[in-house]
């Protein structure tokens, strides 16, 4: 049997941050890059219906990835705490029964999804030329996700055992046969949409094979499928699948509406909104996979007890989240009428564009924070908060803010209200996440006073090992980006 040690528990919480978060990055933007450039060769095509159509078919292909997401964080958080309380057979058995559970849950929804794809692009603002090429799209990409769902459970699961060097590469060879294919299969062939979704098929196959192969033959943490063992695993897995599929979905059903709110503007809008879609995990890959690197540090640490790590963990995550969204902000402000022009956008498309760049982008601050929370109180055991959190992010945070947002601005005013929303639930989240972990900390002190009276209180508060944060030797700039460089 592999190691499969929990490396989370000691040395400096940040350092495995950016190596996690560094390395899980690289294979993101790869895929994210695939869309963008997807798109990129749509617009090329001179048709601002089928830059509209991707637009459309990739908010509905968004629903359907983001419950396989919510499966994916169930492995995460499970299989990282059981490898983190040394609980190996265990850890294996979990691994098996939710690859079992994605695969069932995704074709369940893919195959209701695809059944009613005309009615679902038309509940979103899909018309005309656009609605049609969008459904070509989606009849083509949708019963490939039990694949992306299978795939997406095992990078979790290589995650989750410290492996970040082939959960990336595992979605960077995704990437980069989708990269390969998509100008054949466009140009080449001349399919258009439908080549661009092909080719995102055959890549979703790459990451299945590169994903999985590892996570069998090195970690050896994958277990024969029994099914009384599935059964016994089913009522553990799906208390964090499910409120966690619920609180993935919110996130797509935020953008459908605020979709379906661009829509009634003019094509033009949605064909801007959907390079800003294409653009932003791009831009945010790191925000993306931070969410995704957190979870096991937290979940080992959480496994192990070590609460103090738990809570250092949290603030180095938003610090990394706060500083890194600056950055990027300033680069797309000022690359901002590049972007315009490679997309070959105008009027409307390009206002759109511009406004994001210069006004919205910086509220990813707060979307990062929520996103950092989530996969906190999945990992801590209150998936349910998380769930909250995102459905009233998803109605509360955005229905209201986008309403009135389009009555007072147009369509511009849609990004605004999003924006704000955003803003809104970030904080309440991180507040939440915070009274959350210091009431586990107090927990944990009063049981070792429970257990040991020898244990003293300061300040007539119960004291224990736990509650001072233990400061490790903070890494110099160099030594992380030589691992980082290590992970790639």
């Amino acid at each position: 049997m592999s190691d499969q040690s929990a490396k989370f528990v000691e040395g400096s919480t940040m350092r495995h941050i950016l190596v996690m978060s560094g390395a899980g990055s690289v294979g993101l933007m790869a895929l994210f890059v695939v869309d963008l450039i997807d798109m990129l060769f749509i617009s090329m095509l001179g048709q601002v219906e089928l830059a509209a159509a991707v637009g459309f078919a990739g908010t509905l292909v968004f629903f359907s990835t983001s419950i396989s997401i919510g499966t994916s964080i169930a492995m995460g958080a499970l299989v990282s705490k059981a490898i983190g309380a040394k609980q190996h057979q265990h850890a294996k058995q979990l691994t098996t029964s939710i690859m079992f559970t994605a695969v069932a849950i995704s074709i369940l929804v893919s195959g209701i999804m695809f059944t009613y794809i005309p009615e679902l692009l038309q509940a979103i603002g899909a018309q005309g030329v656009a609605a049609e090429r969008a459904e070509a799209y989606l009849r083509i990409i949708l019963p490939s996700a039990p694949v992306i769902a299978v795939a997406m459970a095992a990078g979790a699961g290589l995650r989750a055992a410290g492996d970040a060097k082939r959960s990336m590469w595992a979605t960077l060879a995704g990437g980069i046969v989708n990269a390969i294919l998509d100008p054949i299969f466009i140009f080449g062939f001349g399919w258009n949409v439908e080549g661009a979704a092909l080719a995102s098929v055959f890549a979703r196959f790459t990451v299945l094979f590169f994903s999985l192969y590892p996570l069998i033959k090195v970690h050896q943490l994958v277990a024969r499928f029994n099914y009384s063992v599935w059964r016994s695993n089913l009522r553990l897995i799906l208390a964090i699948a499910v409120p966690a599929i619920i609180t993935n979905i919110a996130t797509p059903i935020g953008n459908a509406i605020v979709t379906s709110s661009i829509a009634q503007f003019g094509e033009n809008y949605v064909a801007g909104f959907a390079v800003i879609g294409r653009l932003t995990p791009v831009c945010f890959a790191v925000i993306f996979a931070l969410s995704g690197a957190v979870g096991p540090i937290i979940g080992q640490n959480y496994g192990a007890e070590r609460m103090d790590r738990v809570k250092e963990t949290l603030n180095n995550s938003l610090i990394v989240t706060t500083a890194y969204t600056l950055a990027v902000c300033a680069i797309l402000y000022f690359a901002q009428d590049l972007i315009v022009s490679m997309f070959s956008l105008q009027g409307d498309a390009q206002i759109i564009v511009a406004a994001f760049c210069t006004y919205v982008a910086i509220s990813f601050i707060f979307n990062g924070a929520q996103f950092v929370a989530n996969t906190s109180f999945n990992n801590l055991g209150k998936p349910l908060y998380s769930t909250a959190l995102n459905l009233g992010k998803a109605t509360l945070g955005t229905l209201p803010f986008v309403h009135f947002g389009a009555l007072w601005f147009g369509a511009l005013g849609v990004l605004y209200g999003q924006a704000l929303g955003t803003v809104v639930f970030g904080i309440i989240a991180i507040i939440v996440l915070r009274k959350h972990i210091s009431d586990l900390m107090a927990g944990s002190c009063a049981e070792q006073a429970q257990a040991d009276p020898s244990i003293t209180s300061v300040n007539s508060q119960p004291f224990c090992s736990h509650d001072a944060v233990l400061i490790d030797d903070v890494a110099s700039t160099a030594e992380v980006a030589e691992e980082i460089a290590e992970k790639v």
